[in-house]
This record gives structure tokens, C-alpha cells and sequence, in this order.
């Protein structure tokens, strides 16, 4: 049953806990918790990546949240690439300050509640690993976007529930990301490292990003699953992340590996 807001009895009682839950988020694996708890079950999706910008700056600094085993390198490229499909559903959202979506099947065009700035060929998505785009932004003062939120790989098709659904969460969506990003000091687009990653750590960080196992990294540098597990739990810590695929995004990020 749907109800006169446009959400149907079960989303909006999803919606008030995500709301709920969204007052006590201080700390990025908190941050983690809710993106994969509440807020899937209002706009399911294994990718997610938020574009915050600081002050005058004009790129993004990106982060990414990602439910699947790791971080990929198209992953990475898609929030990086100046040209890339996120730069260009950026540009978009610019001009018309409305949900932006995009996915093989759907046509270009002005549908009032949401644009579809332009069509990829078919497969592109996929071939990135992203397979859809609903995205949304929050704007600033002064006309330009603060953040820019990028959930793929959301199942089904996309529509006008999707679009109605990013603009209630983004405005709440945007003050967690910016409040626990701030807190850890990740605005800068550097992160903090709590001591020097070590040559072999960062050899270990190069099989972590490319998705490689414990026991498959022991395989390949000759070395026991034991001490590949120790190194990762080093790195994690000294990278200050939560998991594997937040450290492959991280190490990304600070010039760490190879891309």
C-alpha cells in the first residue's frame, strides 16, 4: 500500500529508522553498519560512491562503500576518470539539480521527477563493474555541489520510485558522510596513516587490491597464510580502515598501489 507521500507503508517505516539511526553515526565503520543495514532496505545496491568536495575546491574527493568481495580497479576509475561516466552524471546533475539515472534500457530525456542525462552503450555499465547509476547531489551556496552520491548495481530497473526515494535519503545521506569524514579528517583527500607502510605491506596491498586471498597472496610471495593475515591486519589498522576493500580503496587513493 502506498501512501499519499509516495512511499508504501513498509518504506516509510524503513525510511524513519534510517533517519533514526542516522543521529548516532560518528565513525565510518558506523557509517559502513548503515549504508549495509537501513539503507538497503530502502534503495538496495552493492555500490556506492560518495563525491565530497571541501571548501573552494573544484574535484572531488571520493569514497567509496562497497558490499561485494573488493574493490575493483574500474571501481576506482569510474569515480576518477575526468571523463568517466560519474564526472558526466556530475556535469549533468550541475545543470538540472535532479536525480540522475542510468542504465542499458533506459532513453535519454527529461522525465520531471528524474534525468536521464544520456544513454551508454549497451553493456558499458556492466563492463565496469557497475552495471546502473541513481545518483544524486546536494548543492552549496554558492551554486555548486558539495557532495554527489552514485548507488549502482542496484537491482531491477531503475524508475521514479528510485528518484523519489535519493531525494529523501541524500539530504540525510550527506549530513552522516560529511560529519564522519570530517571527524577522521578525510576532507583533505589525503586520510591520516597512523605509521609507514612498510615495503612488504605495500607488495601485500598490490594482491589486495587486485583481489587476491590470503592464501592466495602466501602462494604468490612464498610466504604462510599466517603472516599475509598479520601484514593485512597491520594495514588495515595503519590505514585506518575497517576491511579489505576499504584499504584497496585507500591505498588507491594515497598513491599506495599500482592502478
Amino acid at each position: 500500500m502506498t501512501n499519499n507521500d509516495g512511499l508504501t507503508s513498509d518504506q516509510m517505516m524503513f525510511f524513519l529508522e534510517v533517519i533514526d539511526a542516522s543521529l548516532r553515526i560518528t565513525r565510518r565503520d558506523q557509517l559502513y553498519l548503515w549504508l549495509q543495514g537501513s539503507c538497503q532496505n530502502l534503495i538496495p545496491h552493492e555500490v556506492l560512491l560518495c563525491g565530497i568536495r571541501q571548501g573552494n575546491e573544484q574535484e572531488f574527493h571520493f569514497e567509496s562503500f562497497i558490499s561485494t568481495r573488493y574493490v575493483t580497479e574500474q571501481h576506482v576509475a569510474a569515480a576518477t576518470q575526468e571523463e568517466g561516466v560519474v564526472a558526466r552524471a556530475i556535469a549533468s546533475w550541475r545543470r538540472t539539480r535532479r536525480p540522475t539515472l542510468l542504465a542499458d534500457g533506459l532513453s535519454p530525456g527529461d522525465f520531471g521527477a528524474y534525468v536521464v542525462p544520456f544513454a551508454e552503450r549497451v553493456g558499458a555499465l556492466q563492463e565496469i563493474e557497475l552495471r546502473n547509476i541513481a545518483a544524486h547531489g546536494m548543492g552549496n551556496q554558492d551554486g555548486g555541489i558539495s557532495t554527489f552520491f552514485c548507488f549502482s548495481r542496484v537491482p531491477g530497473q531503475l524508475n521514479a520510485s528510485h528518484a523519489y526515494i535519493l531525494e529523501l535519503l541524500v539530504p540525510h545521506l550527506h549530513v552522516v558522510v560529511t560529519r564522519v569524514l570530517s571527524n577522521i579528517h578525510m576532507l583533505s583527500g589525503v586520510g591520516e596513516i597512523r605509521s609507514p607502510i612498510t615495503t612488504r605491506e605495500r607488495e601485500i596491498l598490490q594482491w589486495v587490491h587486485k583481489g587476491k586471498t590470503n592464501w592466495e597472496i602466501s602462494m604468490i610471495l612464498e610466504i604462510s597464510p599466517l603472516t599475509v593475515k598479520n601484514h593485512v591486519q597491520n594495514i588495515l589498522r595503519k590505514l585506518n580502515v575497517q576491511n579489505r576493500s576499504h584499504a584497496a580503496v585507500r591505498a588507491s587513493q594515497l598513491g599506495l598501489v599500482k592502478v
